[in-house]
């Protein structure tokens, strides 16, 4: 076995393995589910550590602010790092494959999340500024997990696998927010900050669901379907075919996912950043706060499933404007919900969950359908980058506009940008000369 995997590492026995691969279908399915399992063990574990964080970030921010104003920063922030985590991981990724750069930025964010746990104990913001930022690389390395599962899949397997990955957030999505309260007597069992408690969670998961995908994610999928690409350029060169001549990158079809899902990133981060805050003005608990986001949460990744499946059969371009409409009803929802409304809070974030699963799930099959294997990850890790960034301003200016003005001003406004959604589907289907949107 030792034999085995040294054979494995070395540069010639990559190069032998990926041929066997590119030549043989029935391996490369098996890869395929094998691949799929894996990156779902992973995503539990992300999804719980990313959930942990972002329920208490915003109190944590307020309790050692002092100020409500302030209580969009922590999102801002790791929302903020993960954009230079995408970045980077997709550079890793697209140079020496999913399994390094994904473990890579758990490991980073895990680093984040005690750095956050340190700087509540020393009660030190400028240790909590940086700390945030880092954690944020776990962030979108729990993000960028889910283009692993697409590598290998074929265009009609795409929305499903991408919904395969999704889905098995939900599960430590779901957990996260619910372990806050016991993440918090631990933590003060230990002299520790309780809303520092859940990070302690999320280091730990983080640093998990990096040695999973470094020993597991092998063969890398990234490489394999790069090696499968070359073998067709390969075959078809041998059969005397005319070189293919499209482009590794389909501009139009990148456009319209990067842009559904920096729309959605942006109405989704900043009306669920200020929820927490919102009860908080009406007495809430944080065992209520933690339902309502676990509730959210389980929302943004329980439907992908049913979700995938629709973006297959009914297409990319409808899903669009269903989440474009769902946020809508959304911020409507939340904006007339009486503060004291459990239920009705329950329903806006469960709503805006939905309105975001739908945005992000179509637009990442928009963006795998209009990039190459040999410009995939890159193109992935950059639009992850402005998908980041959009979610670090909502998360920024969510504070703002409710202490400058109210929550409900802040969900229908985030609400009716939703709705922009709508007019870039018919510029997009006005042109139907491109092949990754007019196929679908």
């Amino acid at each position: 076995m030792a034999q085995k995997n040294k054979n494995l590492d070395s540069g010639q026995g990559k190069s032998a393995l990926m041929r066997q691969y590119a030549e043989s279908p029935e391996m490369l399915q098996q890869l395929y589910r094998k691949t799929l399992w894996i990156v779902v063990f992973s995503q539990i574990l992300g999804g719980a550590g990313l959930a942990a964080g972002v329920t208490v970030g915003a109190l944590l921010a307020q309790d050692m602010f002092g100020d409500e104003s302030f209580a969009g920063i922590p999102t801002a922030l790791f929302t903020l790092g993960s954009a230079g985590g995408a970045y980077l991981v997709g550079k890793l990724s697209q140079k020496y494959g999913r399994r390094p750069g994904l473990s890579t930025g758990f490991i980073v964010g895990g680093i984040g999340a005690i750095g956050v746990i340190l700087s509540a104990v020393a009660d030190n913001i400028t240790m909590l500024l940086i700390s945030l930022l880092v954690y944020g690389v776990g962030t979108a390395t729990n993000l960028l997990a889910r283009y692993a599962g697409t590598d290998l899949a074929s265009s009609e397997q795409r929305g499903k696998a991408i919904s395969i990955v999704m889905v098995s957030t939900t599960f430590g999505a779901f957990a996260g927010p619910n372990l806050v309260g016991v993440m918090g007597r631990f933590a003060e069992s230990i002299s520790i900050p309780a809303l520092a408690g859940p990070f302690i969670l999320s280091a730990s998961v983080y640093f998990t669901a990096a040695i999973v995908l470094f020993l597991f994610l092998r063969p890398d999928p990234l490489l394999v379907a790069q090696a499968v690409a070359e073998k067709k350029v390969q075959d078809d060169k041998a059969m005397n075919k005319t070189a293919d001549d499209t482009p590794a990158i389909h501009s139009r079809g990148v456009f319209l996912g990067a842009s559904v899902m920096v729309v959605t990133m942006i109405v989704m981060v900043a009306i669920m950043t200020m929820t927490p805050v919102h009860m908080g003005h009406y007495g809430h608990d944080l065992s209520a706060v933690g339902m309502v986001i676990s509730i959210h949460i389980t929302a943004m990744y329980l439907p992908s499933l049913l979700t995938g499946v629709l973006v297959d059969k009914v297409g990319r371009t409808a899903m669009v404007i269903a989440a474009g409409v769902t946020l809508l009803s959304a911020g409507i929802v939340a904006a007339i919900a009486p503060g004291g409304s459990l239920p009705m809070l329950i329903l806006a974030l469960a709503l805006l969950g939905l309105g975001w699963n739908f945005g992000l799930i179509s637009g990442t099959a928009l963006i795998v359908d209009s990039t190459l294997p040999e410009a995939r990850a890159k193109t992935q890790g950059t639009i992850d980058v402005l998908v980041a960034l959009s979610g670090a301003a909502g998360g920024m200016l969510s504070g703002m506009v409710v202490a400058g003005y109210s929550y409900a001003v802040l969900s229908l406004g985030g609400g009716f940008l939703a709705l922009l959604l709508i007019p870039i589907v018919v510029w997009s289907l006005g042109n139907n000369n491109n092949k990754a949107i007019g196929s679908n």
